[in-house]
């Protein structure tokens, strides 16, 4: 018989309000965007919109031109970070967590080897720097100056070495709100006038993910604090699905004096800081409207908190993920913005948590809907419609 870990156990809403508490959802808060963005530890930012709609969602009084004015300042910027997809960080978390995550992206240059044959990654990563930090580049434009290095190299593996052995960040007008723009990159520490030491070349892939050295060490720590208190009670395995890391078992061992553990309801360990809210089950949790890709919905290996699971995968369709719709705090429908509707298609009967098309819960769904048109499309009229998303053959 499989011996139980210690500590009490936590059901799914149970670990469904707390996650919702630290994640802003429960209930709005006041503080700051830039601050909401440090306490989330980023934003999945795929596309453009998705940050300030994941705002909208978290906070009070929130206007979408707060989180574009940190984008033009360079308080804010985009980069390739956890699980090797680009998020809206602090400067601050850009420089110190894509360090952190260097060995998800120099496993991504395994599938390009072939393409970066006789390729010196050590000096590409020198020439790309010099390349983009005299000017802003586009990927095909990196992936032509390059090419004229390396002639029988592959072109796109060229750009993604690139990509993958230096922080690139995205410079604005990409990411400001209203606004439009190509993606162009330069590094970093170029765009926040930071100096910083050359990247290192890439390690090999077999290499260790949680390196020993103390200062590594020590912003591992911190990094499992800070996910923790934006995530947490969470496991070892729904850290590493969260920052696309392995290995991080080590890291929460060394903490492990100073957080408290407790069980989900199949015995996996889970970690928290002792002083993490923990609200009770039955603490109510208003309908949220959140974006493509929120974070809430993707840094969990066990994602029944927030997805119930005969719902698991509805969210998506191939590899796009629809707009989702949290009712009592889980997954409930997917929505989209036209150009005169909100359009909410809520699951069928049968199908969730069963506390669906209820008369309070439609009206609390018709006033957040209109509390977000209100807040980002000011002005704008938007009819809001009802519709139930077709179940999936075999349901």
């Amino acid at each position: 018989m499989t011996k139980q870990p210690p500590g009490p156990v936590l059901g799914a809403r149970a670990l469904n309000r707390a996650t919702l508490d630290r994640q802003l959802l429960l209930r709005r808060s006041s503080r700051p965007a830039k601050e909401a963005v440090a306490h989330l530890v980023g934003l999945q930012a795929q596309n453009v919109r998705p940050p300030y709609y994941a705002l909208a969602a978290r906070l009070d009084g929130f206007a979408p031109e707060s989180l574009s004015a940190l984008m033009a300042d360079r308080e804010v910027v985009r980069i390739v970070t956890l699980r090797s997809t680009i998020h809206t960080h602090t400067a601050a978390d850009a420089l110190t967590l894509r360090p952190l995550v260097q060995p998800a992206r120099t496993r991504e240059l395994t599938a390009f080897r072939k393409g970066l044959a006789g390729v010196d990654l050590d000096r590409l990563a020198a020439l790309a720097r010099d390349l983009v930090e005299a000017e802003p580049r586009t990927m095909a434009g990196l992936r032509e100056a390059l090419r004229a290095e390396w002639p029988d190299a592959d072109p796109q593996s060229l750009a993604v070495a690139a990509r993958c052995t230096l922080p690139l960040v995205q410079v604005t007008p990409r990411g400001l709100w209203g606004r439009s723009g190509q993606v162009a990159l330069t590094t970093a520490e170029h765009w926040l006038g930071r100096s910083g030491e050359p990247t290192p070349g890439p390690a090999a892939p077999e290499a260790p993910e949680a390196p020993d050295a103390p200062d590594a060490t020590e912003a591992v720590d911190a990094t499992v604090l800070r996910y923790l208190a934006a995530f947490g009670p969470a496991s070892v395995r729904d850290m590493q699905a969260w920052a696309g890391l392995t290995r991080l078992r080590a890291a929460f061992e060394r903490l492990r004096p100073r957080l408290l553990t407790f069980r989900d309801e199949t015995g996996v360990e889970l970690f928290d800081l002792p002083d993490a809210p923990r609200p009770d089950p039955g603490t109510p949790a208003p309908p949220r409207f959140l974006p493509e890709f929120d974070n809430l919905l993707l840094s969990h290996a066990d994602r029944t908190r927030v997805v119930p699971p005969e719902l698991h995968g509805r969210a998506w369709q191939g590899n796009q993920a629809f707009r989702t719709l949290l009712v009592d705090g889980f997954l409930a429908g997917v929505w989209k913005l036209t150009e005169d509707a909100l359009v909410i298609e809520t699951f069928g009967p049968g199908e969730g948590r069963g506390r669906r098309n209820r008369a309070a819960e439609r009206d609390a769904i018709l006033a957040e809907g209109a509390r977000m048109l209100a807040t980002l499309h000011p002005g704008a009229h938007h009819d809001i419609r009802f519709g139930t998303v077709v179940p999936r053959a075999g349901r």
